[in-house]
């Protein structure tokens, strides 16, 4: 594929603003009126000594709420930390050695009056919280510090 300088230099900024392949494959049908393959495109960005950029990955964000909220999805498997995470208020958060099932991330929480809740973030990014004792709710001062103990918990963990 034969692309003039400044041609060259539009594909180069289009690398650098984040564009992917496929996008990169469309803007030159469409601005350029040069139909070419996915290989191609690779090819070329290959010949031009450019590489695309990497999406970010999501990072954590721990809403303010103890029922299964939404939050930030994680991906892969944790590096696995046995100790519990402390906090000032008397909330630890611990991280499962094996993950329960349909969860990317899992543990258990205790709270400053001794109860115990089963924590887990699933696949499509909602965090649980599941108490041992039927109906129990923490207090708000509780879940502010649950979820800063998870928080400092997932981020050592690499997420």
């Amino acid at each position: 594929m034969n692309l003039d300088e400044a041609q060259r230099q539009t594909v180069a900024k289009w690398i650098s603003e984040g564009a992917k392949l496929s996008e990169i494959q469309n803007r030159l049908l469409k601005d350029f009126g040069i139909k070419c393959t996915y290989m191609e495109v690779r090819f070329l960005v290959d010949d031009l000594k450019l590489t695309p950029k990497d999406p970010e990955p999501p990072k954590l964000v721990v809403p303010p709420a103890a029922a299964p909220v939404a939050a930030k999805s994680a991906v892969g498997l944790p590096t696995l930390s046995p100790e519990p995470a402390p906090l000032p208020g008397g909330v630890t958060v611990s991280v499962d050695q094996i993950t329960k099932p349909g969860a990317m991330i899992s543990g258990k929480a205790t709270f400053s009056d001794g109860q115990i809740a089963d924590w887990y973030l699933d696949q499509t990014g909602r965090l649980g919280v599941v108490p041992k004792q039927a109906g129990y709710k923490p207090s708000a001062a509780d879940v502010q510090d649950f979820q800063l103990a998870l928080q400092q918990e997932v981020a050592k963990l690499g997420y």
